[in-house]
């Protein structure tokens, strides 16, 4: 496939990627209350990375920030490390890959230089997507332990009683079906899709750096040889000296 093709599809791929870890980061709907077998409420709860938000009946809608970096869980923290780091190793990477394209011409850029920002998008879309990949499978592991608890208070041996996953949808499993659980929510699967958009964008930048150092031909450096040329008069003159010399002989 040709190497043009290739960043084309990368770079592409890198854009909405990256697009998908931005929205997915800011997103407040990282678990959303579990209405599965509950009566109808007046109040929806849902939680973020960065607030936690109840939508009333009527339409109300209150958001409590949680900027704070003490007070939480180390895995939660770890959860926003990861996607931050995601965040900005993406949009690193699309933007040295715009200056990678085979299609824009600069002055005094050579091939092999595009090649390894080629090469170098790729690997930050790939570093990138599995950032985002990790960040939500972590997040998502926890509000499954949470929801175990919460729906089975004896599950793991323990009476229910302990607050799970502090941020990260966590409740206190009483038992008695009074505290709400979580399950996925939206800003999860976006996470993990764009983290795949992000590691198939980062292979084809990867083929393309492949293909444009595999197109290169060496060059060795050569002297041009030139024949000594002769005019006609002295191709004639030594015509004539030889046909004198002939004549002596005879």
């Amino acid at each position: 496939m040709a190497p043009g093709i290739l960043q084309n599809g990368g770079f592409v791929l890198g854009l909405i990627g990256a697009a998908a870890l931005i929205a997915a980061t800011a997103m407040n709907k990282w678990s959303v209350k579990d209405r599965q077998g509950d009566v109808v409420t007046s109040v929806y709860t849902y939680k973020g990375l960065w607030q936690d938000c109840e939508t009333t009946s009527s339409g109300f809608t209150e958001c409590r920030p949680m900027y704070g970096l003490l007070g939480y869980s180390g895995t939660f923290q770890a959860v926003r490390a990861l996607m931050i780091v995601g965040v900005v190793l993406s949009v690193l990477g699309a933007l040295i890959s715009v200056f990678s394209l085979t299609c824009l011409t600069m002055n005094n850029m050579a091939d092999t230089t595009k090649a390894k920002m080629s090469l170098t998008a790729g690997i930050m879309f790939i570093v990138a997507g599995l950032c985002g990949i990790s960040g939500a499978s972590v997040y998502a592991n926890q509000i499954v332990a949470s929801f175990r608890v919460s729906t089975y208070p004896n599950y793991g041996g323990g009476y229910g009683n302990g607050v799970v996953g502090d941020g990260m949808g966590g409740a206190i499993g009483g038992g008695m079906g009074l505290v709400p659980t979580y399950t996925f929510g939206p800003a999860l699967f976006i996470a993990w899709i764009g983290g795949g958009i992000l590691l198939v964008g980062g292979l084809l930048k990867s083929l393309a750096f492949r293909e444009m150092v595999k197109d290169e031909k060496p060059r060795y450096p050569g002297v041009v040889y030139k024949p000594q040329s002769h005019n006609k008069a002295e191709l004639m003159d030594q015509h004539s000296e030889g046909g004198h010399r002939e004549q002596k002989y005879v």
